[in-house]
């Protein structure tokens, strides 16, 4: 959770020297060849027929669907901005938990976990005009997308490990991200600058590959949804990087409704068994 805290400001300084597109693909194909090299040293065997179909999912969901969106929604807003959103994540993970993990939490847990949505939901409306903003409407499409891979990566480490599921989702989508990687790429690196360069290294590395390592066990070993309320440190940890690095403005607003949404998450995983 520590490490995906660092997700979104590190893609904020990605989307300035780079395409979404290309970030998008380039740090997937990065992770992927990483991921294959992990499994041929320690000579895993290949994931069984009835694996390949979640191993697609968990794919679509955080290798492809979770860093396009947000490093689109991200050229329309700040990242101290989307990291309030990441408040959702916990009840998007839950309720994919729910439907693919078949956990069961008690009715106060869903209590709180849309006291949060709401209010996070009520942020987004109030902001500017009060009206929802395309970055907003992506951030909530990456939420959704996240939570839906994050649960079934959960589901699937119980019986193949948490490196082994996200290495092998990488892998299946290597095919693709690495030749569209070579043909999204800029014509001249030269205006570039450093910040984007650390970025792409910091998801490719980070966000996409190691995070998952810990994050996949995690939810295997405590449960899904009950893990998942782990989530609720990541927006105060996003914010505090979005200030110190990238020299954001931090407003009271934002802090009020992600201390808000803590409370309500805080709640939600007291009930979440």
């Amino acid at each position: 959770m520590a490490i995906f805290s660092g997700s979104l400001p590190a893609t904020r300084a990605a989307v300035t020297g780079f395409d979404p597109v290309f970030l998008t693909v380039a740090r997937a194909a990065i992770a992927g060849m990483l991921g294959l090299g992990l499994l041929f040293v320690f000579r895993q065997k290949s994931p069984e027929r009835r694996d390949l179909l979640p191993l697609a999912v968990i794919a679509l969901g955080v290798v492809v669907g979770f860093p396009l969106l947000t490093a689109l929604a991200l050229q329309h807003m700040s990242s101290a901005h989307s990291v309030v959103f990441i408040g959702l994540l916990p009840l998007s993970t839950a309720i994919f938990g729910v439907l693919r993990g078949g956990e069961r939490p008690r009715p106060a847990f869903w209590l709180f976990s849309l006291a949060g949505s709401a209010l996070v939901a009520g942020y987004a409306m109030a902001r500017g005009t009060g009206a929802v903003s395309a970055g907003d409407l992506l951030m909530l499409a990456a939420i959704v997308m996240c939570g839906l891979g994050y649960a079934e990566g959960g589901r699937l480490s119980r019986r193949l490990g948490g490196w082994q599921v996200i290495s092998w989702a990488l892998v299946l989508s290597l095919p693709v991200m690495l030749p569209l990687a070579v043909l999204t790429m800029p014509g001249s690196f030269a205006q570039v600058g450093a910040p984007a360069w650390t970025g792409l290294a910091y998801v490719s590395l980070f966000s996409m590959l190691i995070g998952f390592v810990f994050w996949y066990r995690g939810l295997a070993l405590g449960g899904i949804a009950a893990v998942g309320q782990l989530q609720l440190l990541q927006p105060f940890l996003g914010l505090g990087l979005a200030a110190m690095l990238l020299h954001e403005t931090v407003s009271g607003a934002m802090l009020a409704v992600t201390l808000g949404v803590v409370v309500c998450v805080a709640g939600a995983r007291k009930f979440s068994a």
